[in-house]
């Protein structure tokens, strides 16, 4: 690389980090996944409700907001504690920490977040 080339793409603007869009996109799916997560807590299904965000395919829960269908970047599958335990995304002898690390469910939306690099964990405030 030539010192010249340093200064080429200097004025580009760099690449905006992909949680920038998943939070603009979790303002507008605040209110329906607090509802969604609700219903899983009345209903019993599970004391952990786990929302997947991901821009391509994923296998983990079922799908319940489409960002083609809404024009957004982000799609939200719902899924819960006892489903990534059977599918081994969270292992037995993390169980524990992962309890002691959840957040409130009625004030927290719990987001597995998928992208290129890798998954995390991401506790969001509902808006």
């Amino acid at each position: 690389m030539e010192p010249k080339d340093l200064f080429e793409n200097a004025s580009e603007k760099p690449k905006e980090s992909p949680l920038k869009s998943l939070e603009t996109d979790l303002i507008l799916y605040s209110e329906t996944l607090k509802e969604i997560a609700l219903e899983i807590l009345e209903e019993k299904l599970s004391e952990f409700p786990i929302f997947i965000a991901h821009q391509h395919q994923v296998s983990l829960g079922e799908q319940v907001v489409d960002k083609e269908e809404l024009s957004t970047e982000w799609n939200i599958n719902v899924s819960f504690l006892e489903d990534f335990i059977r599918h081994g995304a969270i292992l037995d002898e993390k169980v524990e920490f992962f309890k002691k690390s959840y957040k409130d469910p009625k004030n927290y939306v719990c987001l597995f977040v998928v992208v290129p690099e890798g998954a995390n964990f991401v506790f969001f405030p509902y808006k």
